[in-house]
């Protein structure tokens, strides 16, 4: 997939539309980053991460594993936000957010490390 910009979507209903096990403030569709509000640089590069990840795994893969994982979470006995927070995927979003050079440097796969 091409180094395309993603598409950012401001003040959008869809992640409320979409909060049926968590509260979604922000969702990454590629190459749709989608908003809840104004958002901020943090929240747009911790969606900008998902969209790197998302490409590595040719788009429905990294949905496929991020169901997975959820689930895997859950049959752990997790809650909702426990097992969303234990996905690889948001963890390397959530630890790598606030670095804003990050993306720059980040390894192909780096969500990997983050399986446990």
């Amino acid at each position: 997939m091409s180094n395309m910009k993603p598409i950012i979507i401001k003040d959008s209903k869809l992640p409320q539309a979409l909060s049926f096990f968590i509260d979604i403030y922000a969702i990454t569709l590629y190459p749709f980053i989608i908003i809840k509000d104004k958002g901020n640089e943090t929240i747009i590069n911790h969606e900008k991460i998902h969209i790197e990840q998302q490409k590595e795994l040719f788009v429905i893969g990294f949905y496929v594993l991020y169901v997975y994982y959820w689930l895997k979470g859950k049959v752990k006995g997790l809650s909702n936000n426990a097992a969303y927070m234990n996905i690889p995927f948001e963890r390397e979003a959530y630890r790598k957010m606030y670095d804003n050079e990050y993306l720059e440097k980040r390894k192909r796969y780096a969500w990997c490390q983050y399986i446990n």
